[in-house]
């Protein structure tokens, strides 16, 4: 069992210890049934309108394979979880079911390059939250074994046409970052469909993530709820020795690595957290850096030449300010949400809208995400609201498909259509980027997933909410209810 999920169990242990016998055992049968819910969820996986079968044809469809035009009146085979034929002219197997998409469109799958999907359910309940580890050096953990299929999330955000997902740890902050440094461990690529984790995997350690430090003069004191100021001086003085502190471990990690490839392994002991943080020198595993401000972002590139690092940024809300340096590296950049208020009270109502229409003129290579669990089904309108201020719109298409399937490394597998890329697509009545637009159809790993979701059944339940008239006067009986 992962360290991570120990904590967790360890956790709902303990609740249950207290709670048994206990005036509280009801909340704690919620929240099994809960759990429960979640299983059967999970369970329902194929989508029920379409018949099972070996080979899916999509028949009638646009087909917008971002690997070239659009096929008008397409014809699109799947089969063994991948793309084998896309064209006008595709014969449709023999014992295929054929999905008539007349009218619609196909697109590539979405991606969130940065989420906390199957790490936290609800923030408020600290057993459903595994989204960081004790201790700020972890980099031997992974977030991959303690995800959980079953979230209500998950199903939320791919009936929205997000089809997979980086899943990754970290402390608080959310994407815009600040506060202690850190290696949290190493996050992970799923498909947002499957029974257990392994079925969902793509890219158990997709990369390892470091939270950059940044100074912080101002801090919430929840005891007295309020803004707590303290000297620069004194802030500085902790960003210093967090940098020093990471340093140190890639250092560490340097040495234990020529030791490995140099030495005797019998004259040295094994350390997993250097070995695990060792891969990242020589860009054997890339590294998510979670920075915001400029110093951080600078220091970050500057710590990436040293130590050699494949490094991608994330967050970047900074970036403006050296996007030529990061288009001359090549440093690609995961950009946070752009539907949010300026960093600070003096910035412009604009910037986060124009950032990534600015990186991409530079030349960065961008993609976008959520930074989160609950919010992982706005990603594409993460990108349309970027739009409007100088991001073309084919580009902010690329920024939740190809873009970030060429970041995470994974494009020979993901981000276009096809032929022998993984069949993780969607069928829509329209652009993916447009709020109005419906998901018609998903399909993961080749296999038509069910889109039912907690978001769909609240709303049909109270779409079928009784009128004024129709309802039973407050204090009404069970048996005059009945």
């Amino acid at each position: 069992m992962s360290t991570y999920t120990k904590k967790a169990s360890g956790i709902l242990s303990r609740l249950c210890a207290r709670t048994l016998g206990s005036p509280l055992v009801p909340s704690l049968v919620i929240v099994v049934g809960l759990a429960a819910a979640g299983v059967k969820q999970a369970a329902a996986q194929h989508d029920p309108r379409i018949a099972p079968a070996s080979a899916y044809v999509i028949r009638g469809a646009t087909v917008h394979t971002l690997a070239g035009d659009a096929i008008a009146n397409g014809v699109l085979v799947l089969s063994h979880g991948v793309i084998q034929e896309v064209g006008t002219d595709v014969a449709v197997p023999a014992g295929a079911t054929v999905v008539d998409a007349s009218g619609l469109h196909v697109y590539p799958g979405m991606i969130d390059a940065f989420s906390r999907l199957g790490l936290t359910e609800i923030g408020s309940v600290s057993a459903t939250e595994d989204v960081a580890e004790l201790g700020s050096w972890n980099p031997h953990l992974r977030a991959y074994e303690a995800i959980y299929p079953a979230s209500e999330h998950i199903p939320v955000a791919r009936a929205n046409g997000v089809t997979h997902a980086v899943s990754a740890p970290g402390s608080g902050g959310g994407f815009r970052g600040g506060g202690a440094g850190g290696i949290p461990g190493q996050a992970a690529l799923i498909h947002l469909d499957g029974w257990t984790v392994e079925e969902m995997s793509i890219t158990p350690s997709a990369a390892m993530v470091i939270q950059w430090p940044t100074i912080r003069t101002r801090s919430f004191d929840f005891a007295t709820f309020q803004v707590t100021e303290r000297p620069y001086t004194e802030a500085k003085k902790e960003y210093d020795e967090q940098l020093q502190e990471m340093e140190s471990w890639l250092e560490a990690a340097r040495h234990y690595k020529q030791a490995v490839e140099r030495g005797d392994p019998a004259k040295f002991n094994r350390d997993l957290q250097l070995e695990h943080l060792a891969r990242t020198l020589g860009g054997e595993l890339p590294v998510i850096v979670v920075a915001n401000d400029k110093r951080g972002i600078e220091s970050a590139l500057d710590f990436a030449q040293r130590y050699d690092l494949r490094l991608i940024l994330a967050g970047a809300r900074d970036a403006r300010e050296v996007k030529e340096q990061l288009a001359e590296k090549g440093i690609p950049v995961i950009l946070g949400p752009s539907q949010s208020l300026p960093a600070e009270e003096d910035d412009s109502y604009y910037l986060p809208f124009s950032l990534a229409g600015e990186l991409q003129a530079a030349g960065v290579t961008i993609a976008f995400a959520t930074f989160n669990s609950s919010d992982s089904r706005t990603l594409p309108y993460e990108a349309a609201n970027t739009v409007a201020f100088g991001l073309p719109h084919d580009e902010a298409l690329k920024a939740v498909t190809l873009n970030a399937a060429e970041i995470l490394g994974v494009a020979d597998r993901l981000g276009t259509i096809e032929p022998g890329k993984l069949g993780n697509l969607i069928v829509t009545d329209g652009d993916p980027l447009e709020i109005q637009t419906q998901v018609n159809y998903v399909f993961i790993r080749g296999i038509p997933v069910d889109t039912e979701n907690r978001h769909r059944r609240l709303w049909e339940r109270y779409q079928e909410r009784p009128g004024p008239a129709e309802q039973v006067p407050t204090g009404a009986t069970a048996q005059t209810r009945q």
